[in-house]
C-alpha cells in the first residue's frame, strides 16, 4: 500500500471512529477519488485496508460501504477480545510487577474521578484505554496488534443506541481483575473478563441509528483541511432507549 492510500484509509478510519461515517455509509471510488483529489487506484488500496480491519464491506457490482455489523458478529468480537485478554492475563499472572498494578489502579481511579464528575464521554474514553492498557503490560507486540484490530472493528458498534450500559458497574470489573490478579486467582479473573465483555455486548440494540449521517464529503473536508484535532463532535441524539446515555464501547473495545 502507498503512503498515500494509508492516509487515506487513516482518515476514513478515523471518520468512522468519530461517528461521521455511518454503519451503511457508500464509500464511492469516484467520489472520494475527487475529495482526495487522488486515483481510484489509490482509493481502493485504502478501502481494502479497511475492509482488512473490518470497517468496511466490499460488494461485488455495488462498491464499498462502511460495514453494518450484525449481532452475531459483535458476539463474536468480543468473544475474540475475551479471548485475547484472557490470555494475556495468564501472562500477567506471574510477571506483573508492583509498577504495573500501580498503573492499572492509577488508571481506574482517573475512570473513577470522570463518573463521579459526570463526565461520562471521559469516563468512555478511559474505559476503553483500560483494556489497551492492559495488554499493553504484557509487552507482547503480536497481542497488541490483534487486540488493537479487534478494538477498531468495535467502533462500528459504537455508533448503537446503548440500552443498559452501566459505567459503575464496568468501572467495578476493572477494579476486581486487578484485585484478583494481584492475589493470583487466575480463574476467576479469567471468568470475569468473560462477564464483562458479554455485559457489554447486551448493551447494544442494533436496528437503530443515533448519529445524523452526513455526505462523505461533509464528513471528510475537517481532516483534509487538517483540522483534525478541531473536528466537530458526533452529534447524540437522545432517546427515551437511551436515557441520553453515552455508548460504552469497550472494547469496550472494548466494551
Amino acid at each position: 500500500m502507498s503512503s498515500r492510500s494509508q492516509a487515506i484509509a487513516d482518515i476514513l478510519t478515523r471518520a468512522i471512529i468519530d461517528h461521521r461515517l455511518v454503519p451503511g455509509c457508500k464509500l464511492g471510488e469516484r467520489e472520494l477519488a475527487e475529495i482526495f483529489k487522488v486515483s481510484r487506484i489509490v482509493i481502493r488500496q485504502a478501502l481494502i485496508r479497511l475492509a482488512d480491519d473490518g470497517l468496511a464491506q466490499i460488494e461485488r457490482n455495488r462498491g464499498a460501504f462502511v460495514a453494518r455489523p450484525s449481532m452475531q458478529e459483535a458476539m463474536e468480537i468480543y468473544d475474540a477480545l475475551t479471548l485475547v485478554e484472557q490470555g494475556v492475563a495468564a501472562q500477567l499472572s506471574d510477571r506483573l510487577g508492583p509498577a504495573g498494578f500501580a498503573e492499572l489502579r492509577q488508571h481506574v481511579e482517573r475512570q473513577r474521578q470522570a463518573i463521579e464528575a459526570g463526565n461520562d464521554a471521559l469516563a468512555d474514553v478511559l474505559g476503553q484505554e483500560f483494556h489497551t492498557l492492559f495488554v499493553r503490560l504484557s509487552r507482547n507486540k503480536v497481542m497488541q496488534e490483534i487486540h488493537a484490530q479487534l478494538v477498531r472493528r468495535t467502533t462500528l458498534l459504537r455508533s448503537l443506541i446503548s440500552a443498559d450500559f452501566d459505567y459503575c458497574n464496568l468501572l467495578d470489573d476493572h477494579q476486581r481483575v486487578i484485585d484478583l490478579l494481584e492475589r493470583g486467582r487466575l480463574k476467576q479473573v479469567m471468568e470475569l473478563i468473560d462477564a464483562h465483555h458479554r455485559s457489554v455486548v447486551r448493551g447494544y440494540i442494533m436496528d437503530r441509528q443515533v448519529f445524523p449521517e452526513l455526505t462523505p464529503r461533509e464528513a471528510l473536508q475537517p481532516y483534509i483541511d487538517g483540522k483534525i484535532d478541531k473536528a466537530p463532535k458526533p452529534l447524540r441524539k437522545k432517546t427515551a432507549e437511551s436515557g441520553g446515555t453515552g455508548t460504552h464501547g469497550h472494547v469496550h473495545a472494548t466494551k
